[in-house]
Formats: structure tokens, C-alpha cells, sequence
């Protein structure tokens, strides 16, 4: 099996159990979330041999993460800080329609992610790295883990792929840019939304693919995605369902793109496999529950789309 490496922070997660503000939850579920784990996991249930490395508490989240990664098959390297807690994020639905997402995670374990946390041939042994633009905007020397993760796998001619995935939280859309790009311009191949690559400056896939990118994907959400190369544009409508649950829903996007890529499948058959993991993973609460394992996807694309059993 191919094997991906991915580096981020995962974060206790505790959702509310109903619709309506947090000031009146009676109760709160907890699980993990974060968005390079996402991915992992929805690589892991398609057959990927996926590995994830951060940073995390002395504490029982900390091991809860560890648990919960190492539970769905992937290989973790936990790192151990006991000087900060494990980073937080509390999930509402303020209504039916509705997502709110807040974070504490300033001062984190996983913010306090660096360089020497990464092995020797971590990265090395690797098919393919695969980083966000979050984990380079937690702190300094987080950012310098992303940048020396980048540089070794270039160095090794370990493909890159790096999803936008931009938190106004963390940065101003002015500060981040620069951060964003300067990864961007070094990957293989790029995810992001529309409005996250207008962030990197104008003719931005352009000028990413004029740079060495690859493949440029934009996702757009039940719009679908599509993919520029030096040799054109490949796009493919979305799967109209009854979201329930959007967040995670571009790591699973990710994740069934990387997986048909390794498998050589072409573009049309890469992004209906992409967009149909994006559509899935909205059908259920939790940013990475409803990754869908291989006969999950099957049976999903068999039906049409539909996510109605028969």
C-alpha cells in the first residue's frame, strides 16, 4: 500500500447534541477533529497506509487522540508536551442551517509544533506529504515544522499536497497570503476553495502552475470542483444531498482525491470520487465519522448518489 504522511493538530472536540446556542446546551458530545487527522482517517477507510505526526497534552484528551488515530489504523507519533494542554473546539448548530465552530487553542501543544519533531525518513520513506494552511499559521515554529516538512520532501522527490484550508481566525487575509503561497509554490498539487486561492494574489492558478504546481483543484462545495493543469480544465458537477453536517467535508474531498490519484485513476473518475467523499461526509455530525470506507463509496456511486439504502 502507498503510505501519505501528514503533519497538523487534532483537537478535543465537543459538539452540542442539539439544535440551538451553546448558552442553552444541556449537553455536549465529545470525539477529535482536526483537519490533516481528517484526512488520514478518510485515506486509512479507502485502503491508504496513512501516518499522522503532531503534538498533544499530558492530559486524557491528549491520549484520547492518540486512541481514537491509532483506533482507525493509523500510525500516530504522538508527541508528548507536558508544558501545554491539548488544544479545544466547541461545535454548535445555532439552526437547522447552520454551523458554528469555536476554538481554544492558543498556546496549545499542537500550536507548539517544530522542526525536530519529525523523524529521520519520516518523510523520507513517504509516497506523498500532505500539509494545510493551518498548522503553519498556530505559531512560529509551527510554521517552520510545515516549511521543513515541505523542503525535506522535495529534497527526497516525495510529491507535496497542501489544501488552503484558510482560518480567518488564525490571520488576517493579509498576513496569511504570503504565509500561504510561499507553501502553495512548493507543492505538487493544491487544494483550495475559490476565495482561499483569491487570497494568494490575482491569477493565482495561474500563477501557482507557472511556479510547478501540477494540479491546481478548486473545490465548490455541491457546486462540484474542477481541476486546472498546464493542459486545461477538468470539472464535474457535485452530489445533491440533505447536508446535515458540512464541516470536515473538504478533508474528505481531499482524501478521496488522493486516494484515486494514487491509484492512477483519471481526472473525470478522480473529482466524482472526490466530490462524492465531500458529499458523504455531510450526511452525519462530526468533522471525519462519515468518511466513507471503499464499499461505503461503492455502494454510494452505484445508487446514483442517493444516500437512501433500498
Amino acid at each position: 500500500m502507498s503510505r501519505i504522511v501528514t503533519i497538523g493538530e487534532t483537537m478535543a472536540l465537543a459538539r452540542t447534541t442539539e439544535i440551538g446556542s451553546l448558552r442553552h446546551a444541556s449537553g455536549l458530545a465529545l470525539g477529535i477533529g482536526g483537519a490533516e487527522s481528517n484526512v488520514a482517517i478518510g485515506l486509512r477507510r479507502l485502503g491508504v497506509d496513512t501516518a499522522w505526526l503532531g503534538r498533544v497534552g499530558d492530559d486524557p484528551l491528549g491520549e484520547r487522540i492518540a486512541r481514537e488515530l491509532r483506533a482507525e489504523g493509523l500510525e500516530v507519533h504522538a508527541v508528548v508536551d507536558p508544558g501545554a494542554p491539548t488544544g479545544l473546539m466547541l461545535k454548535e448548530r445555532p439552526s437547522a442551517a447552520s454551523t458554528a465552530v469555536h476554538y481554544y487553542r492558543r498556546g496549545s501543544a499542537g500550536s507548539r509544533l517544530a522542526p525536530d519533531d519529525i523523524p529521520a525518513g519520516w518523510i523520507e520513506d513517504a509516497d506523498l506529504l500532505h500539509v494545510t494552511g493551518i498548522t503553519p499559521l498556530l505559531s512560529d515554529t509551527a510554521r517552520a515544522a510545515v516549511l521543513s516538512a515541505v523542503e525535506r520532501a522535495r529534497a527526497a522527490g516525495i510529491p507535496v499536497s497542501f489544501d488552503v484550508n484558510y482560518r480567518s481566525a488564525l490571520a488576517t487575509a493579509a498576513v496569511a497570503g504570503p504565509i500561504l503561497r510561499e507553501i502553495a509554490e512548493r507543492a505538487s498539487l493544491v487544494f483550495g476553495g475559490v476565495e482561499e486561492l483569491a487570497l494568494m494574489g490575482p491569477d493565482a492558478e495561474d500563477a501557482l502552475l507557472a511556479a510547478g504546481v501540477s494540479r491546481v483543484v478548486v473545490k465548490r462545495g455541491p457546486d462540484g470542483a474542477a481541476v486546472r493543469t498546464a493542459h486545461g480544465t477538468t470539472e464535474a458537477p457535485g452530489f445533491r444531498i440533505d447536508a446535515l453536517d458540512t464541516v470536515g467535508a473538504g478533508d474528505a474531498f481531499v482524501a478521496g482525491f488522493l486516494s484515486a490519484v494514487l491509484e492512477g485513476l483519471d481526472l473525470p473518475d478522480t473529482l466524482v470520487r472526490a466530490n462524492a467523499c465531500g458529499a458523504m461526509a455531510c450526511l452525519v455530525p462530526g468533522d471525519w465519522e462519515a468518511a466513507p470506507t471503499r464499499r461505503e463509496l461503492d455502494r454510494f456511486l452505484a445508487g446514483g448518489g442517493d444516500p437512501v439504502r433500498r
